[in-house]
């Protein structure tokens, strides 16, 4: 496979910040290209990020001296890449119009944003639930006029902890769902030097998650019908969203009723073969076993185990029969490389081994 030439939008806050971390010596892609809002345009990355930066460890050699340009150049930036990983800081009728403009540039966009999530013709993916849904894409072409550009994004960090694993169960047909969503600060974009307010605080809202944490999963379980995703019906799922101090790693806690209740063993069998096309292609970023289970009742545990196979991996433990539902069980996924800028280097991934950037 020939390197892919490729650009951050947005590179200049936390989430692309990971895509720079995450791309370094990628053996797919080769960033070419960072830009960012007119105020960093011009200047080195180093400089224009310089005490923001928030990832562990130094900010990546191959980047520093990369000049930042304004992310509205979409001509420049589009004759020097094949794509670009959208990580933009607007308001949603411009990151919806701007990455437009990006694929009809003839430029594929991998988005972290939540702009597009509902656009009927654009799928959202996590590569080893729905990668089916990627067949609309014709339908997006044609729509935008283009041959080789097109929008992909990735749903919202924190369905990532217990979206796969009733996707995992689909076979005893999960049909009403509770789910409450525990979430880092690092989902608001935050660190505790920037956000101390949050020290020995819990926030009991956060604005919008618990409509996305009711209705993605919905599209995710979805089907391609003429030319556009149409959301499943069920399990219908309601949704309690609370900001905790914890640096990175959203929890859940998930109480669920089946059709078909499965016993306990049926359910940890489910999770344990659980995998799909990023395993079978050997994808970088793919985790060997996507869903792993603790039997231990104090696990996982953000500090502990939301690093798991990189922060690819979704945790999930303590499944239990309930006194009102069937089920019941937690689950941590790290929220800002599962959950965001790894979410769409995975799907980066998968787009290039089916040859479709």
């Amino acid at each position: 496979m020939k390197m892919i030439k490729a650009g951050i939008i947005g590179a200049t806050g936390m989430v692309g910040q990971r895509f720079i971390k995450l791309l370094e010596n990628h053996p797919f892609f080769e960033v070419r290209v960072l830009a960012a809002s007119k105020n960093s345009a011009g200047k080195r990355y180093e400089e224009a990020v310089a005490n923001r930066w928030k990832m562990d460890g130094d900010i990546p050699a191959y980047v520093r001296d990369l000049t930042v340009l304004d992310v509205r150049q979409i001509d420049e930036i589009a004759a020097q890449v094949d794509m670009v990983f959208s990580a933009v800081e607007m308001s949603k009728e411009e990151i919806k119009a701007i990455e437009e403009d990006y694929a009809k540039a003839e430029v594929v966009v991998v988005s972290n944003n939540s702009a597009h999530r509902w656009t009927p013709d654009v799928p959202m993916v996590v590569p080893e639930i729905n990668p089916e849904h990627l067949a609309v894409l014709d339908a997006q072409k044609k729509r935008l006029g283009t041959k080789r550009g097109y929008i992909v994004v990735k749903p919202n960090c924190s369905i990532q902890s217990y979206a796969p694993a009733l996707y995992a169960l689909r076979a005893f047909e999960p049909y009403e769902v509770v789910a409450s969503t525990y979430q880092a600060i690092s989902g608001a974009g935050k660190t505790f030097e920037t956000w101390p307010e949050m020290v020995d605080n819990v926030i009991p809202y956060i604005g919008g998650e618990e409509e996305k944490s009711e209705q993605e999963p919905l599209r995710l379980f979805g089907s391609v019908q003429d030319g556009k995703i149409v959301k499943a019906q069920e399990p219908v799922i309601t949704a309690h969203c609370i900001r905790v101090p914890v640096s990175a790693g959203h929890f859940a806690s998930v109480f669920v009723k089946f059709r078909k209740k499965p016993t306990k063993e049926q359910i940890l069998e489910a999770w344990r073969n659980f995998k799909g096309e990023p395993q079978a292609y050997d994808l970088p970023h793919a985790p060997e076993h996507y869903i792993h289970y603790f039997e231990d009742n104090d696990r996982p545990q953000a500090k502990m185990d939301r690093d798991m196979e990189g922060g690819m991996a979704v945790s999930i433990g303590r499944l239990a029969e309930d006194t009102v539902f069937d089920y019941k069980f937690v689950g941590l996924s790290h929220n800002t490389i599962r959950g965001a800028a790894g979410g769409a280097v995975l799907i980066a991934e998968l787009l290039a081994a089916k040859d479709m950037i």
